[in-house]
């Protein structure tokens, strides 16, 4: 009778859980297709507007900087506003934005559209990373991996379907029927997603609620930092390591194609890892792997290096769902949009400068070098993991018993 009780109690908070994982996660594609299929459109622009590639970098600029740059005001106004209305107001402007950029008859207007555009996106990553967080409680880890994971998919499937129907229409009506997708995506949020509530409602919870795990997000957000340094510095480096092992530009191409399947691998299958095993082994497991398999990668010939590629995917961003997945564990929980607001702030400002400070040791050093300075810098991440372990609950013990 009881073990009923329990299922019947159990089941419609399990099927809100994962109503708002699915919609989040559909949300979350959108907004990350959004972002990428910039870059298919980059030439477009530039043939039909005679742009520079200083004004096509600055048109890409302007979606990212007002994306990253409003996280933490959304993150504060998630406090006073139901996430629920901010995320699908903000999917909704993200898709006004395309349909202004395809009436745009100008780079200034094509730019304010993108700005425009980028700014609906900024609510989805604090926003959806909490509510899937709230929704799960205690076992958000996997949940957060796979959301991460479905950003993933739709940065393969809409810059695909984007290059699909610019071969049948032009790209004004193509971004018309990309926009008229996240309008219908902003419709679904506001169907079928459950209320996230406003973070100021958890306030009263949150001196009971992870009482452990004050002091440790500087911590977690140190890791988060170099952990995008590194995937962005190696990244950088790549092609041109592959290049002087002899590779072709397609097979550069496919180099880069396995590293990124198997980022979303590792972004679907560390979130449950260290759900299982605890963040420290986890992290200790991606970065220490990190180090060894661009070392392995740096030192090999061609083929074998090709190999590997996929395996290194999964490490290089299997970190990030163990990261996303701690950020609830080290915030109050009326703060939780605000401290994933800072997280996500740091690690995309992290993948826009540390690109350019590894291209500076590149010049002074050679790509080889550079390249073992990314893994020099993933080892670096292992005592700051010990350290955050300190502050984790589930870690704590794990760490004082290897101590």
């Amino acid at each position: 009778m009881s073990v009923s009780a329990e299922a019947g109690a159990s089941s419609p908070g399990s099927t809100r859980a994962a109503r708002t994982l699915a919609v989040t996660g559909l949300n979350h594609a959108l907004h990350d297709g959004y972002t990428d299929l910039i870059y298919v459109l980059l030439p477009v622009w530039q043939a039909e507007f005679a742009l520079s590639y200083g004004l096509l970098a600055l048109l890409r600029g302007l979606y990212a900087g007002a994306m990253a740059g409003l996280q933490i005001p959304v993150g504060r106004i998630a406090e006073r506003i139901d996430g629920k209305v901010i995320l699908v107001a903000g999917t909704a402007l993200s898709a006004l934005g395309y349909v202004f950029a395809g009436f745009s008859g100008g780079v200034i207007g094509l730019g304010f559209a993108l700005a425009l555009s980028g700014a609906g996106s900024s609510t989805q990553h604090p926003i959806a990373s909490s509510a899937v967080s709230r929704a799960y409680g205690a076992g958000a880890r996997g949940p957060l991996g796979i959301y991460n994971f479905s950003g993933d998919l739709g940065k393969a499937a809409i810059p695909a379907l984007t290059s699909v129907l610019l071969v049948i229409m032009s790209w004004r009506h193509t971004l018309l029927v990309l926009a008229s997708a996240g309008l219908l995506v902003a419709i679904c949020v506001a169907l079928w997603m459950p209320p996230v509530g406003k973070g100021a409602e958890h306030k009263a919870a949150a001196a009971s609620h992870r009482e452990g795990a004050g002091g440790g997000f500087p911590w977690l957000l140190a890791i988060g930092i170099l952990d995008t340094a590194v995937r962005m510095g190696f990244l950088t480096f790549l092609p041109f390591l592959l290049r002087d092992k002899g590779a072709s530009l397609p097979t550069n191409g496919l180099a880069l194609a396995l590293v990124f399947i198997g980022g979303a691998a590792g972004k679907f299958t560390c979130g449950w890892l260290g759900e299982r095993v605890g963040t420290l082994r986890t992290v200790l497991i991606t970065e220490g792997g990190t180090a060894a398999l661009i070392v392995a990668v740096l030192l090999l010939p061609l083929a074998p290096a090709i190999v590997l590629l996929p395996l290194l995917g999964v490490m290089l961003n299997g970190t990030s769902s163990v990261l996303y997945g701690t950020v609830p564990e080290l915030t109050p929980a009326h703060q939780t949009e605000r401290a994933f607001a800072l997280f996500y702030t740091g690690t995309i400002g992290s993948g826009a400068i540390a690109p350019v400070l590894y291209g500076l040791l590149g010049d002074a050093l050679g790509p080889t070098l550079a390249t073992m300075a990314t893994a020099l810098t993933a080892l670096a991440i292992c005592p700051l993991a010990m350290v955050l372990a300190r502050h984790l609950a589930g870690d704590a013990g794990t760490h004082r018993a290897g101590a």
